[in-house]
């Protein structure tokens, strides 16, 4: 059947040739990371997303996806300010979340 689009393969991501467990640590390390929404209430408030192109939404996908090497110059553009931990609806601590990823990559 046609659809009407195809699957580019060079963007194709296979998540179960990943290592994941770098993942699965920063799960366990903050475990209230499982309930982002993505929402973007953190992106929006970020004082570095303001001066550079930090993403705190984009760093959280690379490192489910486990593309780490991404991740850590994603996780070092971070002043660690902590207005997105103030105003995330689901309490997570991003805060924690950033240090605990510096500290395991």
């Amino acid at each position: 059947m046609k659809w009407g689009y195809n699957i580019v393969t060079k963007r194709s991501i296979d998540l179960d040739a990943n290592d994941m467990t770098i993942a699965l640590k920063l799960q366990e390390a903050e475990e209230s990371l499982i309930s982002c929404i993505a929402c973007g209430c953190c992106t929006a408030t970020c004082t570095a997303g303001n001066l550079t192109d930090f993403n705190f939404r984009q760093l959280h996908t690379l490192v489910r996806r486990g593309e780490y090497d991404k991740a850590r110059e994603e996780a070092e553009k971070c002043m660690l300010c902590g207005k997105c931990f103030i105003i995330c609806p689901r309490g997570i601590n991003t805060r924690n979340v950033i240090l605990t990823l510096r500290r395991i990559l």
